[in-house]
C-alpha cells in the first residue's frame, strides 16, 4: 500500500503505486531501455504489465496508440504517459527524464571520447552481444501484445495489412495508424462484432490504477480548457525560451542558435517514429549543415543504438559534434558538451507538452463505443507496427549488410544472406529460449548476452 508521503508526493492519487517504487522501477526501465522504440516498449511492457501489474495491457496499449500519432519519440512519450496516470505531472516529468537521463549520460561521455580519440570501439565490444538479446526481447513483446490483442480474423488482417504496408510500402506510421483508427471507427457504427473485443489485461487483471482512474478518483484525467491553456502556456515557455535568448544574444547565423533552431523544428515535423527521425537527421546534419560527415553520423548512429536511451539520443552526438567543431569563443570541449544538452533539450521539451496537454483528451475517449472500435482496430494496427520494428531491428543486427530495393511500389529492406552473423543468431536464439523456455529473467539474460559479446570480441584480439 502507498504511504501518507507517498500518496501526497503523487497528488493524491487514490491507487497502491508508491510514488518512491515508481521512481526506481523508471530508473530501471531507462537502464535496459536498449533497442530502439521496439525493444523499449517491450521493457516498458514486461515490467509495467506483466510484472507490476500498475496497468492493464488495455491502458498500456490505449496509451501507445497516442503515441504513435505524435511526433517525436514514442517511447519516451509514453513514459511520459504512463507516469501520469500514475502520479500525476510530477510522475509524468519523473518518468520522462529518469527515461533519457542513461542515454543522455552515455552519448556524452561517448561523444567527449570520440572528439577527443576518434573512435567507440570498446563500446562496440560491451554492446555486440546485448543488440542479440534484445532481439529477443523484442520478439517477446511481438507475441504477447499480439496473443491479447488480436482475438480474431478481423484483428490479425488489421496487423497484417499494416505491417505489409509500412514494411513493403513505406507508408508512414501515422498514416497507418489513422487509417485503422478510421476503419475501427466505421466498423463500430456499422455494428461489427468482431471490433467489440475487450483487451486482456496483464497479469490476469485490472492494473493497480486502472480502478482508481475508471471510477474517476484521479481528476487529473478529466479535460479541462483552463489547464489546457496553463500547460500550453508552461510547456511552450520551457521549450523555446532558450531559442529565443539565443536569437537575441548570439543572432540567427551561430551554431548554438542553429542546432536550437533545427532541433525544434525537428521536433514538430519528423512523424513516423525513431527511424524515420534519424534519417530525416542525418540528412539534414550532413548534406545541408555539414556539420559531420557520413561516417561519423554512422558513427553517432551506433552509440545510440549500442547505449541505453532512445536512439533519437543520437541528436545530442550531432549538437556536440557541431559546437565542438565552430565553438566561438568558447573552449571546443565546452561547447561541444553546451551543444550537445542544447539539442537534446529542444528534442524532448515537447514530448511533455504533448502527453500533458493531449492525454486528459485521449482519456475520455476510453468507453465510448464507436471510439472503442477504432481503438481496437489502431492496437491490431500498432501489432504490426512493432513487429516492423522487430523486423527491422533483427534484420541490421543479424546481418552485415541490409540494402534497400524499390520497384513494382515496393521499398523493402533487404538482407545479403552471405552477410548473416552468426555469433549474433546464436546469440539472439540462445536468449530466446533463455527467456521463452527457461524464463530467466531479463537482466541475467543481457548481462549474459553482453558479456560474451566481450569475450568474443577478446578473442578475436579486437580489445
Amino acid at each position: 500500500m502507498a504511504t501518507t508521503s507517498d500518496t501526497a508526493a503523487a497528488g493524491g492519487v487514490a491507487h497502491d503505486v508508491p510514488f518512491r517504487e515508481a521512481f526506481w522501477t523508471w530508473a530501471r526501465i531507462a537502464c535496459l531501455s536498449f533497442g530502439g522504440p521496439a525493444g523499449q516498449i517491450a521493457v516498458m511492457h514486461r515490467i509495467l504489465v506483466d510484472e507490476k501489474q500498475w496497468i492493464s495491457e488495455a491502458r498500456f496499449l490505449h496509451a501507445l496508440n497516442y503515441c504513435m500519432l505524435l511526433p517525436g519519440p514514442e517511447a519516451q512519450q509514453l513514459c511520459v504517459y504512463i507516469g501520469w496516470l500514475l502520479h500525476r505531472t510530477l510522475g509524468g516529468l519523473v518518468a520522462g527524464i529518469l527515461f533519457v537521463l542513461p542515454g543522455v549520460a552515455a552519448i556524452m561521455a561517448l561523444s567527449v571520447v570520440y572528439a577527443a580519440y576518434g573512435n567507440v570501439g570498446l563500446v562496440e565490444a560491451l554492446f555486440f552481444g546485448l543488440k542479440a538479446a534484445v532481439f529477443a526481447i523484442v520478439l517477446q513483446a511481438v507475441i504477447r501484445v499480439g496473443g491479447r490483442a488480436l482475438k480474431n480474423g478481423v484483428l490479425m488482417g488489421l496487423a497484417a495489412a499494416a505491417f505489409i504496408g509500412i514494411f513493403f510500402f513505406d507508408i508512414p506510421f501515422p498514416l497507418i495508424v489513422l487509417g485503422a483508427g478510421v476503419l475501427g471507427y466505421l466498423g463500430g457504427r456499422a455494428g461489427l462484432q468482431a471490433l467489440r473485443v475487450s483487451q486482456g489485461h496483464g497479469g490476469g487483471g485490472n492494473g493497480a490504477a486502472d480502478q482508481a482512474l475508471d471510477a474517476g478518483l484521479a481528476d487529473h484525467v478529466s479535460p479541462s480548457l483552463s489547464r489546457a491553456v496553463k500547460v500550453t502556456a508552461i510547456g511552450l515557455a520551457f521549450w523555446l525560451t532558450p531559442l529565443l535568448l539565443l536569437f537575441a544574444v548570439l543572432g540567427a547565423e551561430e551554431v548554438f542558435t542553429r542546432i536550437a533552431s533545427f532541433f525544434s523544428i525537428m521536433a514538430v515535423v519528423t512523424f513516423g517514429g525513431a527511424y524515420a527521425v534519424l534519417a530525416y537527421v542525418a540528412q539534414e546534419a550532413v548534406q545541408s549543415y555539414g556539420w559531420l560527415q557520413p561516417g561519423e553520423m554512422l558513427d553517432g548512429l551506433g552509440m545510440a543504438e549500442t547505449t541505453p536511451g532512445p536512439l533519437i539520443m543520437v541528436v545530442q552526438f550531432v549538437g556536440f559534434m557541431a559546437a565542438f567543431r565552430d565553438p566561438g569563443l568558447l573552449e571546443p570541449m565546452t561547447a561541444g558538451v553546451l551543444g550537445g544538452l542544447l539539442a537534446t533539450w529542444v528534442t524532448f521539451a515537447p514530448c511533455f507538452l504533448w502527453i500533458f496537454l493531449g492525454a486528459p483528451f485521449v482519456e475520455t475517449l476510453r468507453g465510448h463505443r464507436a471510439l472503442s472500435a477504432a481503438l481496437t482496430a489502431i492496437t491490431a494496427a500498432v501489432v504490426g507496427v512493432i513487429l516492423n520494428l522487430a523486423v527491422w531491428f533483427g534484420l541490421h543486427v543479424l546481418f552485415d549488410e541490409v540494402r534497400v530495393f524499390r520497384g513494382y511500389g515496393l521499398t523493402v529492406d533487404v538482407p545479403v544472406l552471405a552477410t548473416v552473423q552468426w555469433v549474433p543468431l546464436a546469440l539472439a536464439a540462445a536468449s530466446f529460449v533463455a527467456i521463452f523456455h527457461f524464463r530467466l529473467g531479463m537482466i541475467p539474460t543481457l548481462l549474459g548476452a553482453a558479456a560474451i559479446g566481450v569475450a568474443v570480441f577478446a578473442l578475436e584480439g579486437q580489445l
